[in-house]
């Protein structure tokens, strides 16, 4: 009798849209969950708690702005160590530092020791932890599941991370935090403990990058990164479009970097309530993570692409002009609709096209000149918020419809990138 893999199964011809995911795929999404219902707690907790020592626009952006720095400094060296050691453990050594991370936070809160550099340091710990996991789960993704499902895996992926962040973890979080001050971190710090042990539970094809059997035995462990800088450099599209998503990116953090205090100060949120009003954005992020796959299907990826950046500008201005809660809600639910709706196929398109030896290093790079810009944007939105909280929005929604027009044809291609290019 032959044993048949998941790998195998997932290349056997499935219902017509449909591609098999295979249980492995499942292992990865549940390790993955559980880490996001962590993230998702400490994620509304620690700004929360930020306010109840300061009320400083800036002093708020530097959190943001600290928690994308070590994609920065980091990126690439955690890429290099995704394509050289087993990424099941790299997954579960971030979560490891997360969890402790939340422990040491909640510990100081309970002393009466708390200050906002000690928020500061965790927030660091917090983006190291999330440099290594995010870097390792999407390097995983093409190794469990056929190239033909990587949109749909990637759906999946997204709205698991979407509904549990905006539908579970935050309103718990905002919940917990009205209890107890420190109760959100204590449970934050638990359930970091489920995705370490999910991680290791793994199959073996999760470990090491798949290898091209025509590579030359003494290029298998090359793990620098000159390699993977030369591929990116060469590569045309991927170029371009690392400058695109620079751009827009940014002036999406430049927007974001005092969004609870747009809630709290203009729109009138309690803090208890953060996370109901949150699940509410959530909604439109998980309705775009979960149509994506069907429209890449129906119309391509570079259509998609680009009208979820003409969706996303018009949510900005949406937000500078909100006068109320309702409409400054759905305003930043079309917002989280559109960057779903692109992250799925960008994604996707990623995995198809960079080889999977060397997916950890490309990412990095691509992240540390992307995510690595993101802390400066956070900050200058801080600045402008002093001002007026409303403003980084409008902004941010003419930055990204004057980018989207001027790279509408490099987006559109994207369509005709579906496998890999060596």
């Amino acid at each position: 009798m032959t044993v048949e893999t998941d790998a195998a199964r997932a290349d056997r011809p499935e219902r017509p849209g449909k591609p098999a995911l295979g249980r492995d795929f499942g292992k990865l999404w549940t390790a993955t969950a559980f880490s996001n219902l962590a993230d998702g707690i400490g994620r509304v907790a620690v700004p929360l708690i930020a306010t109840t020592l300061t009320r400083d626009p800036l002093a708020i952006a530097a959190l943001g702005a600290l928690a994308f720095l070590p994609w920065l400094v980091f990126a690439l060296p955690a890429g290099m160590l995704v394509d050289r050691f087993d990424r099941r453990w790299i997954m579960a050594i971030a979560n490891g530092l997360r969890g402790a991370a939340a422990l040491w936070l909640a510990l100081l809160t309970v002393t009466d020791s708390l200050s906002l550099w000690a928020l500061l340091v965790a927030t660091l710990v917090f983006g190291f932890g999330e440099t290594l996991f995010e870097n390792a789960v999407n390097a995983v993704v093409p190794s469990v599941v056929a190239r033909p499902a990587l949109d749909r895996a990637n759906g999946f992926m997204q709205a698991a991370q979407i509904t549990i962040d905006s539908f579970i973890a935050t309103p718990i979080g905002g919940v917990l935090f009205a209890v107890a001050l420190a109760l959100p971190l204590w449970v934050g710090s638990a359930a970091y403990a489920i995705p370490i042990a999910l991680a290791v539970l793994l199959p073996l094809s999760a470990a090491r990058p798949l290898r091209d059997p025509a590579i030359p035995a003494s290029e298998k462990e090359d793990t620098s990164a000159r390699e993977a800088i030369a591929y990116l450099w060469n590569h045309r599209f991927l170029r371009s479009m690392l400058v695109f998503t620079a751009i827009v990116g940014c002036a999406f953090t430049f927007a974001q970097a005092p969004t609870i205090l747009y809630f709290l100060d203009e729109l009138d949120v309690p803090e208890a309530a953060i996370g109901v009003v949150t699940a509410g954005i959530g909604l439109g992020a998980l309705g775009g993570s979960l149509v994506a796959p069907m429209l890449v299907q129906r119309f391509g990826r570079g259509a998609v692409m680009l009208v979820a950046n003409f969706v996303a500008a018009a949510g900005l201005v949406g937000l500078w002009l909100a006068p109320e809660l309702i409409t400054g809600l759905v305003s930043y639910a079309v917002l989280a609709f559109a960057v779903s709706t692109w992250n799925v196929p960008w994604g996707a398109l990623r995995q198809a096209i960079v080889p999977n030896r060397l997916f950890g290093r490309v990412l990095g790079i691509m992240r540390t000149l992307t995510w690595g810009l993101f802390p400066f944007a956070t900050l200058l939105g801080g600045l402008v918020a002093r001002y007026d909280l409303r403003l980084t929005f409008l902004i941010a929604g003419i930055v990204t419809a004057l980018t989207a027009l001027v790279a509408a044809r490099l987006v559109l291609s994207s369509s005709a990138h579906t496998a890999v290019e060596e």
